[in-house]
């Protein structure tokens, strides 16, 4: 029997090497099985059992604070991070006491000497702690690499040096913390969208409750002003809904009887009441934060090759400090103490914070900001996959057409037969089947205020359409396969309505054409933009997948702009097809609805689905969901992580640069502590600040869908 697991939200983790040795620290509880941090969401998971005190005795070396649940706090100023940081005001002070001491008392007075110590253990000390504890473990991380270097700065005698290096590296580990939360707020604040509580109706009062004691089925009370607290559908009432916390959608949407509504949406105007369809553990809010929690834990190829390197790089540093101290002394008769300090000050600008923190930093900053925008990214790889990727592959239905189709245009051929009756009789015909295209039909016949005829001797033929007996006289409506002989004039016109990509539906009288139909699924507004914007960014090769006949999908790729097609595919030969398209183009990335398509999805390096809200299939099958039905998502997400990339590259030079340009002071013996701190602690901002400019990453304004249908055109 498997060992329960807890997860447990961390206050205070500001740098991957300090997870990761918090996570050391839990897993040598003896209660506990495996322990496992993910520092971009700031989490722990714990396997076996761990009390809150051990966990926090486990963090005590950076003052982590442990919570059962998430927290929602104010967001800190920069300010509040120097109050949390008293003691490094304390340190200065005595630092500032030390320097007087020194012009007054001299350099080597037993209290000049005092005002240095206690300014070093007063903003240390802390650091100091662990430290030690590392070196007796044999962990070498930065804090173990600055104890060291603090201590020999003193027994050399560099007191103002030494206190230096502990004060702006304890000014460092503030700014890293500032930046990090900074980048883990889009993650908080999806948390923090949702009520606590609902007011739900039961034994016919309406009474408060808590979210997690709503039950499937319950009828919740959500008034104008309100969050909505569960998923579920509208059973009284109408209004419009901002859903843009889950779906990134602009403007609000209308919701009536029957709709589907998301907990953390903002019911704007009208009064709802709204039965329960999923827990508050199974919203799709619910589902979208543990998603992104487990993205920020997922590593990207770089970060997974920086961790590599950290790993060889850190004891490369330290061989290369005791090189520095020892060799020039030993072998070249240099003084002992001067390339020791070279040596102290090349273990302090070799610190690798500034590089393991380069990627995650900018990873965890561009989910959260995906997320933000309605794009569920479902992992660092995915997001850096998609900047390398050159071919792009849509679906057809539902992705660049709208998924339903519509008349686009009619012509009657009989003259003792009005447009009205033309579609009463064909309405009434098509209620008899279930096909989309029999529903097309029915619908557009609503425009004429139509009363259904009685159908006797109804009869189906497979694939080709209905037939049926009205008032005595009998009527057959389908495809042109489905009539025995066409004259060359009707023959003529199906022919080139279906070169314009419309499927064309004939209907009979008595074995006589008396009119004809033509259907399409309407393109999406935006997908020419969407496509156009795609093309821009230097995707190089788009092609469209379709079940539709060769003709229809060359007019909807011509209209859209998508440069290949294939046709005449099912479910299973577009997954085939994506496994052909990878041989040719490389890696490529495929857009779809997410259930029909969910074998493409899978398939392809990365898989997108369209309009994911609510949709579990599509949640677990993609690698990336656009929660709305908003096609300039895409071009959004393709911009957003090929800026990744370039920052994750950038990030990767300023840590490595700015370390190998200190490193080089040390052959003219230039190289000192304060230079060594300031390249530390430069780079480490540096690469922070860099990464939280993809905060700012806002979508460009897409081509938002028209709300006005397409009524089809009348030819007579």
């Amino acid at each position: 029997m498997g060992e329960k697991e807890q997860s447990f939200y961390v206050q205070g983790m500001s740098c991957a090497n300090c997870a990761k040795t918090f996570e050391n620290n839990v897993k040598e509880i003896p209660t506990v099985e495996n322990a496992n941090v993910n520092f971009g969401a700031s989490k722990i998971t714990v396997t076996g059992s761990a009390s809150i005190d051990e966990l926090e005795r486990a963090g005590s070396f950076e003052n982590l604070k442990v919570t059962q649940e998430y927290e929602q706090n104010s967001s800190k100023s920069f300010w509040d991070y120097v109050k949390e940081n008293g003691n490094v005001v304390g340190s200065l002070v005595l630092l500032a006491l030390g320097i007087t001491l020194f012009y007054q008392l001299g350099e080597e007075h037993p209290i000049t000497i005092g005002g240095f110590v206690a300014s070093i253990v007063v903003g240390g000390y802390r650091l100091f702690i662990a430290g030690f504890q590392n070196l007796v473990k044999l962990r070498f991380d930065m804090k173990t690499l600055m104890t060291i270097a603090v201590i020999g700065a003193a027994l050399i005698g560099e007191w103002i040096e030494g206190a230096a290096v502990v004060i702006l590296f304890a000014i460092s580990e503030a700014l890293e913390s500032y930046s990090m939360d900074q980048a883990r707020n889009s993650i908080k604040s999806l948390m923090g969208i949702a009520p606590k509580t609902a007011n739900v109706i039961r034994n016919g009062n309406d009474q408060e409750i808590n979210v997690d004691d709503i039950q499937i089925d319950d009828i919740v009370v959500v008034r104008p002003g309100e969050k909505i607290p569960v998923d579920g559908v509208v059973s009284k009432g109408e209004s419009s809904i901002n859903q843009a916390a889950i779906t990134g959608e602009s403007l609000p949407v209308f919701k009536g009887l029957e709709d589907e509504v998301f907990a953390g949406t903002l019911n704007e105007e009208g009064y709802l009441e709204v039965r329960a369809t999923k827990l508050v553990k199974d919203t799709t809010l619910a589902k979208i934060i543990h998603l992104v929690e487990e993205a920020q834990n997922e590593k990207a190829p770089a970060q997974q090759f920086v961790d590599r390197f950290a790993a060889y790089y850190t004891p490369l540093i330290m061989l290369i400090a005791l090189g520095v101290a020892t060799i020039p002394p030993l072998f070249f008769g240099a003084g002992f103490e001067n390339w020791l300090y070279q040596g102290l000050a090349v273990l302090v600008v070799g610190c690798p914070c500034a590089l393991v923190v380069s990627t995650p930093v900018a990873i965890v900053t561009a989910i959260g900001s995906a997320a933000r925008n309605g794009v569920l990214v479902k992992g660092g790889a995915y997001l850096e996959a998609l900047g390398h990727i050159d071919a792009i592959a849509f679906d057809k239905t539902g992705t660049i057409t709208q998924g339903k189709p519509e008349v686009q245009s009619y012509k009657i051929l009989s003259n003792n037969m009005s447009v009205e009756e033309f579609f009463t009789i064909a309405s009434s015909l098509e209620r008899q089947s279930q096909h989309p295209l029999a529903q097309a039909v029915i619908h557009y016949a609503e425009l004429f205020d139509v009363n259904p005829y009685n159908v006797d001797d109804f009869h189906s033929v497979t694939g080709k359409g209905i037939m049926g007996t009205i008032e005595g006289i009998p009527y057959k409506i389908g495809s042109p396969g489905m009539f025995e002989s066409l004259s060359s004039s009707i023959e003529k016109e199906v022919e080139n309505l279906q070169d314009e990509g419309y499927t064309v539906i004939l209907m009979s009288q008595n074995d006589d054409i008396v009119g004809l139909i033509a259907i399409a699924d309407a393109v999406r507004d935006m997908s020419r933009n969407m496509v156009k914007d795609i093309h821009r960014l230097g995707m190089k090769h788009s092609i469209l997948l379709t079940g539709d006949n060769e003709n229809t999908a060359r007019t909807i790729a011509n209209q859209v702009g998508i440069k290949e097609y294939l046709a005449n595919l099912l479910p299973k030969d577009k997954q085939i097809q994506i496994k052909q398209l990878s041989g040719k183009y490389g890696k490529v990335v495929m857009v779809g609805d997410g259930v029909n398509d969910a074998p493409a999805l899978a398939t392809a390096d990365v898989g997108i689905a369209m309009g994911s809200a609510g949709t579990d299939t599509a949640l677990e099958t993609a690698d990336i969901a656009l929660m709305g039905d908003d096609l300039s998502k895409l071009p959004f997400t393709v911009r957003l992580s090929r800026r990744t990339l370039n920052i994750i590259k950038q990030n990767i030079g300023f840590a490595l640069g700015l370390k190998i340009l200190a490193l080089l002071l040390v052959i003219p013996g230039w190289l000192t502590l304060w230079i060594a701190i300031l390249a530390d602690m430069g780079a480490t901002l540096l690469v922070t600040l860099n990464a939280l400019r993809l905060i700012k990453n806002k979508e460009e304004a897409g081509t938002k869908p028209s709300k006005i249908k397409n009524r089809g055109r009348h030819q007579n």
